[in-house]
C-alpha cells in the first residue's frame, strides 16, 4: 500500500533528546546579555552564574534546605561527582533499566569497586522491583530512563527514614516531572535536555543528609579536582553561590537564564510539566490506534512524558533478525530525515530498534501532530519492500 505524501510539515522538525529543541520563539538575541569577554569569576560573571542558580530554585521548587551547584561534564559530571565523593561509606544498590543506568552500575561495580554493591537490573521497556530496593544501602537511580521512556511511576517507593542516600539522575524529568526533595537527597540534571539550553554544563542539586555525608565521610580514593566539593572538612559554599569548579561557557549560561526565564512565562513547573504532557499524549494517541506501532514500556503507570520510546509491532518486523530490524528502523528514520520532516528521533544505539520521539516542554504539541500523518507514510513507502524480500 502506498500513501500520498502528507500536506502539513511540522514547523520545527527537530525531535532529538538531546541536545533537545531550543524553546519556542528562541533566537540568537536571547544571547545579547550574556557575559562574554568576562571572568566567570568577575562580579559580572558570578552574578549571572547566581542567577542562573536562583531561577533553578524558582522554577523547579528547590527547597531552601538543598543547595544548587552548577557543575562541569553534563549530567554525567553530576552523578559522578555525587558518586565519588559520597559513596563508600555504606553498601550501594543500583538500579538499571536503561543505557545511562547502566553506565553507573559500571561507575560502582567496577571503577570505584565498592564492596557490598547490588545490581538491581531490568530489561528495557521494564523497571526492576521497586519494593525490593534496600534502603540501609545508597540508591542510585534514574528517574527517567531517557533511551527506555520508562520513568518511576512516583516517590512512594523511597522510605522517610531510609539510612542510606538516594541519589538520583534526573536529567530527561527535571522541568518535566514533580520531584520529592523530601525523598530525594541528590539530584542532578542537564540543561540540554527539557529546557533545550546547549550542553556540556550539569546541574547538582544536594540535600541536607547528602552534606552530611560529605562532611562526615572521605572517600579510600583521591578525588580529582573536578569532584571536590569540601575545603578543611566542610562542604564548599561557594560552589553553591555560583564559584564554579572550572570555566563555564557565559553564553551557555546565558542560554539557560533564557531558558528558565521562559520556563516562567509559560506557568513555571506546572506549565511545563503541562506542556510535556500535552505533547506525549499526542504520541501515545496515535498509537493507540496504530496496530504497527507499540511503546516500549510495558506498564503505562510508567510511560514517560519525555523522550517517548516506541517499537515496531508489526509481525513481519518483529520476526527479522535484530540486525534486520534495526536496519528497518535506520531506513524509516533516514527517509523522513531526508523529507526534512524530522530529524534525531531514531531510538538509541543500545535500545531495541524503533524510534525515539521528544516530547519535552520545549516541543509543541502541533508539531509532534504533523509528524505522525509522515509515520503512516514512511511506513506505507517500507512495508513492500519487506513484503518484497521476504
Amino acid at each position: 500500500m502506498t500513501i500520498a505524501a502528507p500536506a502539513g510539515r511540522p514547523a520545527n522538525p527537530n525531535f532529538s533528546s538531546g541536545p533537545t529543541t531550543k524553546r519556542p520563539g528562541w533566537s540568537l538575541d536571547a544571547l545579547n546579555g550574556a557575559a562574554l569577554g568576562r571572568s566567570h569569576r568577575s562580579k559580572a560573571g558570578k552574578a549571572k552564574l547566581k542567577q542562573a542558580i536562583d531561577l533553578t530554585r524558582e522554577v523547579l521548587q528547590v527547597p531552601a534546605t538543598h543547595r544548587i551547584a552548577i557543575v562541569p561534564g553534563s549530567d554525567t559530571g553530576a552523578v559522578e561527582m555525587a558518586m565519588w565523593a559520597l559513596l563508600g561509606a555504606r553498601g550501594v544498590e543500583v538500579l538499571a533499566w536503561e543505557s545511562f543506568g547502566a553506565i553507573w552500575v559500571t561507575d560502582a561495580v567496577k571503577q570505584l569497586r565498592l564492596p557490598n554493591t547490588k545490581a538491581s537490573v531490568a530489561e528495557f521497556g521494564k523497571l526492576p522491583d521497586l519494593a525490593a530496593v534496600d534502603f540501609d544501602s545508597d540508591v542510585i537511580f534514574t528517574f527517567n530512563g531517557t533511551t527506555s521512556g520508562v520513568r518511576v511511576p512516583n516517590h512512594d517507593w523511597i522510605p522517610a527514614d531510609r539510612k542510606g542516600l538516594t541519589i538520583c539522575d534526573a536529567t530527561s524529568a527535571a522541568f518535566a516531572m514533580e520531584l520529592d526533595y523530601d525523598k530525594l537527597d541528590v539530584v542532578t540534571f542537564s540543561w540540554q535536555k527539557v529546557m533545550g539550553g546547549e550542553a556540556a554544563h550539569g546541574v547538582l542539586i544536594m540535600g541536607p543528609r547528602a552534606v552530611e555525608r560529605l562532611e562526615s565521610f572521605t572517600p579510600a580514593w583521591p578525588l580529582p579536582k573536578l569532584f571536590r566539593m569540601t575545603k578543611n572538612g566542610k562542604i564548599d559554599e561557594g560552589l553553591f553561590q555560583g564559584e564554579t569548579i572550572n570555566t563555564p561557557s557565559m553564553l551557555c549560561v546565558e542560554d539557560y537564564i533564557d531558558a528558565l526565564n521562559w520556563g516562567k512565562s509559560v506557568g513555571g513547573l506546572k506549565g511545563l510539566i503541562a506542556r510535556a504532557d500535552a505533547t506525549a499524549k499526542v504520541v501515545y494517541d496515535f498509537v493507540a490506534r496504530t496496530p504497527w506501532l507499540g511503546v516500549l514500556a510495558e506498564d503505562r503507570a510508567t510511560w514517560t512524558n519525555t523522550g517517548v520510546c516506541l517499537v515496531f509491532t508489526d509481525p513481519a518486523v518483529a520476526a527479522l533478525p535484530k540486525a534486520e530490524q534495526a536496519e528497518f528502523a535506520k531506513a524509516f528514520v533516514a527517509l523522513l530525515e531526508r523529507e526534512g520532516v524530522a530529524f534525531d528521533f531514531g531510538s538509541y544505539r543500545d535500545a531495541p530498534p524503533g524510534l525515539r520521539i521528544w516530547c519535552g516542554a520545549t516541543v509543541e504539541a502541533s508539531d509532534v501532530a504533523a509528524l505522525l500523518p509522515w509515520l503512516e507514510w514512511a511506513y506505507a513507502q517500507l512495508t513492500p519492500k519487506l513484503a518484497k524480500a521476504a
